[in-house]
């Protein structure tokens, strides 16, 4: 069959050896991009470090010395902590967002349009208002997140007969309002002096607040919940067929699907513990990703975790380089993910890629 393919269309092995020589260089140079992202998250900012500065702490730490000079206390103290986060967090949102959509064959869901950031920070916002520890906020938020992706899930199942996407997305909107309308209830009720600065934190979504113990906290979580989407990257590639093809490939679609909710999930809630919401990164990195490596989602779960781990270092960066007050990311991502979703409602008009 491969050959009567290749004899009817000879240029059709050379386009596929193309596409494959072309697909084996962008994740590599996606990785420099990220490294890039954060040497530029590093030396960037109200207090400029030289590269001659860079690396002579760098060399100072690996020899052991203490951090004493301005430019290391910059550098480990703040920025580090701050740009690390920034890589982990734009990955995470990411990578659940192309799971997202890989999972209910819809092109429009990410985490945030799907309610799962919206039922994230509620969940979060419950554990300040109650006073609760860090831990404890995360599996709140972990709750939350799950319970709204959950609930848009059995709306979608349970409303036949009409457009499944326009269903999914519309289950989403009204999920993520409810859950927005429970954060302003609380919003009035918390403590002025205490907890309504937080949960503005939250609802804002900044990382000027990450230090170093944050990171430890949701790097185990985050770590979790990746690991199941490695090992079960080619039965994702089956579930995006649809149930019916995945079953006659020995697949069980339903398990499946619950474990990929939950991980992604749980990836979300984890980050949006330590940087609040911040949207539309799980809805353009996907797409720029595909565009890149194509569907194959063996290729495209690593890139679109890279490119977002850029992304959201280069916004952050840009966000505490605007200006003498620090610009919410949650602004700068929405001044991007806006009009790349109007484009792709137009494209849509033609037919989803």
């Amino acid at each position: 069959m491969g050959g009567r393919q290749a004899a009817l269309n000879p240029g059709a092995p050379m386009t596929a050896q193309r596409t494959a020589s072309r697909v084996s260089w962008i994740i590599p140079g996606l990785a420099v991009l990220a490294v890039a992202a954060a040497a530029i998250g590093l030396t960037v900012g109200a207090f400029p470090v030289t590269l001659d500065g860079f690396f002579r702490a760098l060399s100072n730490a690996w020899s052991g010395d203490l951090p004493q000079t301005a430019e290391q206390r910059v550098l480990f103290g703040i920025r580090g902590p701050r740009v690390l986060a920034g890589l982990i967090v734009g990955a995470s949102l990411a990578g659940a967002g192309v799971v997202y959509q890989g999972l209910f064959r819809n092109p429009l869901v990410s985490p945030d349009v799907l309610g799962v950031s919206a039922g994230a920070g509620l969940g979060a916002v419950i554990g300040i208002f109650l006073s609760l520890p860090v831990f404890a906020i995360q599996m709140l938020a972990f709750g939350g997140g799950l319970a709204t992706v959950g609930l848009v899930y059995l709306i979608a199942v349970a409303v036949r007969g009409r457009d499944p996407t326009l269903v999914l997305v519309l289950g989403g909107v009204v999920v993520g309002a409810l859950a927005g309308a429970a954060i302003s209830l609380l919003k009035i009720l918390a403590d002025p002096y205490d907890q309504l600065p937080a949960i503005t934190f939250w609802l804002l979504g900044s990382l000027a607040s990450v230090r170093g113990g944050d990171l430890w906290n949701v790097m185990p979580a985050v770590a979790i919940g990746l690991v199941p989407l490695v090992l079960l990257r080619w039965q994702i590639n089956v579930l995006s067929l649809g149930d019916e093809e995945a079953k006659s490939l020995g697949v069980e679609s339903g398990r499946l699907r619950v474990i990929v909710i939950a991980a992604a999930t749980l990836i979300t809630a984890s980050v949006v513990a330590i940087s609040g919401v911040i949207g539309w990164v799980g809805l353009v990195i996907p797409h720029i990703a595909r565009m890149l490596v194509g569907p194959n989602f063996e290729r495209l779960l690593p890139a679109v975790m890279l490119m977002g781990a850029s992304y959201l270092v280069l916004v952050d960066t840009l966000a505490r380089s605007l200006g003498r007050i620090e610009v919410p990311l949650g602004i700068l991502t929405a001044v991007v993910g806006a009009p790349f979703f109007l484009w792709l409602l137009w494209r849509g008009r033609h037919g989803w890629s």
